[in-house]
């Protein structure tokens, strides 16, 4: 597994780096002995690099990972806005994987310049804590690109952050604030800037899984982009994004595997049920019921489609 840099400042990691959302009881609700299977699983295919957040509640499949492979490197997200609450979830990441050393801490999902500003103490909390050799390296998470160009000016003023992960796939899938080329645009300013880049759902959320290969090769070959997280639920997915990181063909049997896995559709629990995916669906798969947009599975083809419209890219495939 190649390996690279995060940055200027960022650790050392695989290029693929592993996506623990989709284990997590957000989604798959894997058990934390299955989900830690799988990561060392990877780990001992080289993949040392595992992302996860406080909301994602999979701190106990990394704990159980760490005891047979202690060298993983752990990226992990907050959403504390002032000293006190990054404290706690400091303290929450180091109980739940059972390590003081965090590689990475990021603020979660943040929007623009103010939403930096507003969570300037937390930010400076975890910065006082790289300084104190408890944290690696200190970034961002986001959707938007105004806060990647943020984080560019705003870090610049104290000291710098280290690592931004943007949502970064061909097809632009999630970018709230503009399009794919003004995302690019971005990474590759904060890469000037010697900031790492992990790049975030490469297959847009599972709507371009239908061509994997084709959505990889974009990401791996963009020169802004360091690594890339990717959300994986069994060995054959695992392999099959490994040989293609590393430049290979996937053997036949991982193929067949991986393309006749179940998939749905899920909506996340913070649809505002706007209704545009109604209007966009040609199968009439769509309605919202409580505030809420509901997919009837019968229905649902999985093209993806409505992601293009959704303004929270809320839905997803999985």
């Amino acid at each position: 597994m190649r390996r690279v840099r995060l940055g200027a400042r960022g650790p050392e990691v695989s290029r693929l780096c592993f996506g623990t959302l989709t284990m997590g009881p957000l989604q798959r609700d894997m058990s934390p002995q299955d989900g830690a299977a799988l990561l060392c699983y990877a780990a001992n295919r080289g993949i040392d690099f595992v992302d996860t957040a406080e909301i994602y509640g999979t701190y106990p499949h990394i704990a159980l990972a760490l005891r047979r492979h202690p060298q993983l490197k752990v990226c992990t997200k907050t959403y504390a806005c002032d000293a006190a609450e990054a404290a706690k979830s400091l303290a929450l990441a180091q109980q739940g994987i059972g390590r003081a050393y965090i590689d990475v801490f990021m603020l979660h999902e943040q929007e623009s310049e103010h939403t930096l500003r507003g969570h300037e103490e937390a930010l400076r909390y975890l910065a006082e804590k790289k300084r104190e050799g408890l944290v690696g390296a200190i970034g961002i998470s986001t959707h938007h690109v105004a806060a990647v160009r943020a984080a560019i000016r705003f870090g610049r003023n104290w000291g710098g952050l280290d690592v931004v992960h943007p949502i970064f796939n061909r097809k632009g899938l999630g970018v709230v604030d503009g399009t794919r080329a003004d995302m690019e645009e971005a990474c590759a300013q904060a890469k000037a800037h010697g900031m790492g880049v992990l790049a975030m759902k490469p297959l847009g959320g599972g709507h371009l899984i239908g061509a994997p290969q084709s959505a990889f090769g974009y990401v791996l070959t963009h020169p802004a982009v360091d690594a890339v997280a990717v959300g994986m639920q069994s060995t054959a997915e695992i392999d099959y994004n490994l040989a293609v990181f590393e430049g290979c063909a996937p053997a036949k049997d991982t193929r067949r595997i991986c393309a006749r896995a179940p998939r749905r559709a899920m909506v996340h629990d913070w649809c505002a049920g706007c209704a545009a995916c109604v209007q966009r669906c040609d199968q009439q798969a769509i309605a919202v019921r409580e505030g809420r947009a509901h997919i009837d599975a019968a229905r649902c083809v999985r093209c993806g489609y409505c992601a293009t419209v959704c303004p929270q890219f809320c839905i997803k495939i999985i």
